[in-house]
Parts: C-alpha cells; sequence; structure tokens
C-alpha cells in the first residue's frame, strides 16, 4: 500500500493504533535514516496489521474509526508515526511521544543529506529545504521558489529530479500483512506481535 494512502486511512480513521502499542519513542537518528532509506529507495521492512470489528477495537487516541472495520497497526508505528509527521507536519491522533523527533527536518539539495534545523547552519542558505514543505507544497511548487535563485540555474535540473525524489517517497509501496480472522482475539494478536 502507497505511504500516502496509509497516511490518508488514518486521517480517515480505517487505520489506528491498538492501545496495547507502545508510545512513540524514535529518536532523530532513526527518522532521518529512514528517509535516507526511503529516498534512496531503499527496502525500510513490511507493515503488520490486524483487520478487527471497529465496534470491539481498543484503539489510541480519540480519533472516530470507520464503521465496519478497522486495521490496527501491530508492526511499523515508529516509521508509519514518522512518515506521518514529517508528511501532514503534525503528528497522527493516536500520537503519544516526542514530536520534536519528527519535526523541522531539512533536506541539503547539493549533499542529498537530511538534517534537523539548526538556524546557524541553515538560515539563508535556499539549499537547505523544508522536507515537510515539499511534501505538503509539492515539487512544482518547490521548484517555482527556486527558480529564482540565479546560482540555482545551472543545476535546477538536477535539483528538480532530487526534490521529486523527496515528493515520491509518498508514492512509495509499502508491504502490509494482515492478521484477519474471527479466532484473532487480542490474545492472540498479541501473541502475534511479541
Amino acid at each position: 500500500m502507497k505511504v500516502e494512502t496509509i497516511l490518508d486511512q488514518i486521517d480517515l480513521g480505517s487505520m489506528a493504533l491498538p492501545e496495547f502499542q507502545r508510545g512513540y519513542v524514535w529518536n532523530r537518528d532513526q527518522v532521518r535514516a529512514l528517509m535516507y532509506s526511503l529516498y534512496r529507495k531503499h527496502p525500510v521492512g513490511s507493515l503488520l496489521v490486524w483487520v478487527t470489528n471497529t465496534e470491539t477495537a481498543d484503539a489510541r487516541g480519540d480519533q472516530q474509526l470507520t464503521p465496519g472495520t478497522v486495521k490496527l497497526l501491530l508492526d511499523g508505528q515508529q516509521r508509519i508515526t514518522s512518515l506521518y509527521g514529517i508528511v501532514r507536519g503534525n503528528p497522527p491522533k493516536f500520537f503519544d511521544g516526542n514530536a520534536q523527533a519528527f519535526t523541522g527536518l531539512y533536506f541539503n539539495l547539493e549533499e542529498e543529506s537530511f538534517e534537523f534545523y539548526s538556524p546557524t547552519k541553515m538560515k539563508d542558505d535556499p539549499r537547505w529545504l523544508s522536507v515537510t514543505t515539499i511534501m505538503r507544497d509539492g515539487a512544482g511548487e518547490t521548484m517555482q521558489l527556486l527558480l529564482q535563485v540565479p546560482e540555482f540555474q545551472p543545476h535546477i535540473s538536477k535539483y528538480l529530479n532530487r526534490i521529486n525524489a523527496i515528493e515520491n517517497i509518498k508514492a512509495i509501496d509499502l508491504h502490509m500483512e494482515e492478521v484477519t480472522g474471527e479466532d484473532k482475539t487480542v490474545d492472540v494478536v498479541v501473541d502475534i506481535f511479541n
């Protein structure tokens, strides 16, 4: 399933986090490594979800779940929460942790590196772009801004490819395994998760 579709499902309440799942524990190094891997199109592992009845689902947070069934994220929460925070610019409703771990991620157009915002290093340097801004506004909007920087003109094609690679992270397919069936009680699912 595409990253963007997963994030949309979270927004719609058709994917959530089970109550027994721990909170968000990743640090900035892990978030940076995830984004670098996705940017380079390296594999980042599969997701595991439990498809269960919404009425009996015990989900984290106060989000409204879709009627019928819901997918509860068993494995992949740290990755999906990080991506949600970077792409949407805020944490998902089920979030419990430190949002600073994924807030303020920037990309260097020349070095193709990801770093968290540092004013002394990045202020007034147009080579550093907010990853969240690229994700929200799109590559086209970002390129319009870059076209206004005369020193970028000889490199515009290279920069466009790099910005597109960041925006295209939303279109990456993540493999998702589903645990389904009437026999899959909370105890069985926790055992599978463990």
